[in-house]
């Protein structure tokens, strides 16, 4: 499996526009992609300008054709600059779970 888990930092006056954005975009890869396992959006508890994401896929593969997917290449178009610059490290660039194992998805 792959696995996305990263913080996305919302600038100043943009949260609205990119909530709504990410939720077509997460609905959009729950409906439209089988190789996607989950797609979760979080709002941080601390910080109401910072949004998590949780997505799992069946390989790497599948998130690779999630990136271009219509959806995704939408939100992406519209919501770069309403994000603030940073990068994403560890499990936001990819990685693999341990538990549960991966015959274990549904």
């Amino acid at each position: 499996m792959y696995v996305i888990i990263a913080p996305l930092q919302i600038k100043e006056g943009h949260k609205e526009k990119f909530a709504a954005g990410i939720k077509e975009n997460a609905s959009g890869a729950v409906h439209d992609e089988p190789g996607r396992l989950r797609f979760d959006v979080i709002q941080d508890a601390i910080d109401e300008n910072r949004i998590w994401v949780y997505e799992v896929y069946k390989d790497e593969g599948a998130f690779q054709a999630h990136t271009q997917s219509p959806h995704y290449l939408k939100f992406r178009a519209m919501s770069d600059g309403w994000r603030e610059e940073g990068g994403l490290h560890g499990a936001g660039r990819g990685a693999s779970n341990i538990w549960p194992p991966d015959n274990e998805w549904a």
